[in-house]
C-alpha cells in the first residue's frame, strides 16, 4: 500500500505548495514513484505542476471525458451515483517519470458541509456511510494505478471536516512553518486541534457502518513526522540574519514544549529511534531553508523544481547567474537531505 503524507498547517502562506512539488519532485528523483495530490480549491499545486498562468487553461484541462480532477472523481461518492469510485486520470511531467498529479478543483470545497455531516452522523445515517473513506480510497486506488509508492497531499489552510478527514487518514504529516508570530501561535492551535481528531478517528473506526462501507474508512493512524521552515532572509555565512533566527528558535522550542508531549499523549509519533535514525529528534525540522526570492517565479513558468532550472530557463547570465546556481545548489542539496530523512521515517 502506498504511504500517504499530508502536508498542513491552518496558517497560510507557510509555502506547503512550493514544499509539496520540490519534495516530491527530489523523491521521484531518488527513485521513489509519487503522487501529488491537489487538495486545496484554490489548485496552486496544479498550476505550479502544469506551469499554467491563467485561469482558463485550469478550465481546458477538465473538458473533455473521463475523470480528470479530484472532484469528478469524487463525485460517485458525494452525488450517489451508482457506479464506484474510479482513479483519477494523473498528470505527469517530460522530465520526471516518478512524478504524478492528481489535480485539484475549486469544487471540492462544495463537498466540506457534506463531509461535516457525514463524520458527525454516519453512525446513525447510513446512507453517509462511505463518504469518510471515499478520499482515501480514490487516492490509493489512483495511486495503485501510476504504481507510486508515495503519496503527498497538499492541504488547504483550514480546519475543516476536509482536512479533518486528509489528516487522520494519513499515514504520516508535515507541519510546514515560517519564521514569524503566527506560525508560533498555529503550534499552541495544532496542539489543541490534532489530538481532538485523532480522538475522532478512534470513536470513527468504532462505528460498524463506517467498517461496513464500500469505501471503509482506514485505520492508519497519522504519525508526525516534523516541521518544515522555510521564507527567511540569509545573512553572510547562509545563516538566518538576527530577526528570522529568533523566530525559528521559538518555533523549535515550542514545537518540542508543547506540540510534541500532546501528540505522544495521543500515540501521533514514531518510536524515538525512527527519528534517531533519521538524525533528528521527535519533531525536529526536516527541512529548514530560506526564501526562493526570484526562482519560485521561474520554477512555476517551467513546471520545475527551484533546484531543477537550466541555465536557459534562469534567464540570467554573468555573476548574477552564478549567484543563483549557488543558491540552487544549496536548496538541492537540502531537499535531498531532506528525502533522505523522510525516506528513512516512513520505510
Amino acid at each position: 500500500m502506498p504511504k500517504q503524507i499530508a502536508l498542513f498547517n491552518h496558517k497560510g502562506g507557510v509555502s506547503k505548495t512550493t514544499t509539496a512539488f520540490n519534495l516530491g519532485y527530489m523523491l521521484a528523483q531518488k527513485g521513489k514513484k509519487v503522487l501529488l495530490v491537489d487538495c486545496d480549491p484554490q489548485c496552486n499545486l496544479t498550476g505550479m505542476f502544469m506551469g499554467f498562468t491563467a485561469a482558463h487553461e485550469l478550465e481546458q484541462l477538465y473538458r473533455g471525458k473521463g475523470i480528470k480532477n479530484i472532484r469528478d472523481g469524487l463525485a460517485p461518492a458525494f452525488e450517489s451515483k451508482p457506479i464506484p469510485l474510479a482513479p483519477v486520470e494523473c498528470q505527469s511531467l517530460e522530465d520526471q517519470e516518478n512524478l504524478f498529479l492528481l489535480p485539484g478543483h475549486i469544487g471540492l470545497a462544495e463537498y466540506e458541509t457534506t463531509l461535516g455531516i457525514a463524520q458527525e452522523l454516519s453512525g446513525s445515517l447510513p446512507t453517509l456511510q462511505n463518504l469518510p473513506g471515499a478520499m482515501p480510497h480514490l487516492f490509493r486506488i489512483t495511486a495503485e494505478a501510476v504504481g507510486a509508492d508515495i503519496i503527498i497531499v497538499d492541504m488547504s489552510p483550514s480546519l475543516g471536516p476536509i482536512n479533518q478527514n486528509l489528516l487522520t487518514t494519513s499515514h504520516f504529516f508535515l507541519v510546514p512553518m515560517a519564521p514569524d508570530y503566527f506560525s508560533v501561535m498555529a503550534i499552541d492551535s495544532l496542539a489543541n486541534v490534532l489530538p481532538k481528531w485523532r480522538e475522532w478517528l478512534t470513536r470513527a473506526l468504532a462505528i460498524s457502518t463506517l467498517q461496513d462501507a464500500t469505501y471503509p474508512l482506514p485505520d492508519v493512524g497519522p504519525k508526525f513526522l516534523g516541521t518544515i521552515i522555510q521564507k527567511y532572509r540569509l545573512r553572510s555565512g547562509n545563516t538566518a540574519s538576527t530577526a528570522f533566527q529568533k523566530w525559528i528558535d521559538e518555533i523549535v522550542d515550542k514545537t518540542a514544549s508543547v506540540l510534541i508531549p500532546t501528540l505522544k499523549k495521543s500515540g501521533m509519533l514514531l518510536n524515538e529511534e525512527r527519528y534517531t535514525r533519521a538524525g533528528i529528534s521527535a519533531g525536529g525540522p526536516i527541512l529548514q531553508m530560506s526564501d526562493f526570492n526570484g526562482l519560485i517565479a521561474q520554477s512555476q513558468k517551467h513546471s520545475s523544481p527551484v533546484f531543477a532550472l537550466s541555465d536557459a530557463q534562469l534567464e540570467q547570465s554573468g555573476i548574477v547567474l552564478e549567484r543563483i546556481k549557488k543558491s540552487m545548489d544549496r536548496f538541492n542539496k537540502l531537499f535531498s537531505e531532506a528525502a533522505d530523512k523522510i525516506i528513512m521515517l516512513i520505510d
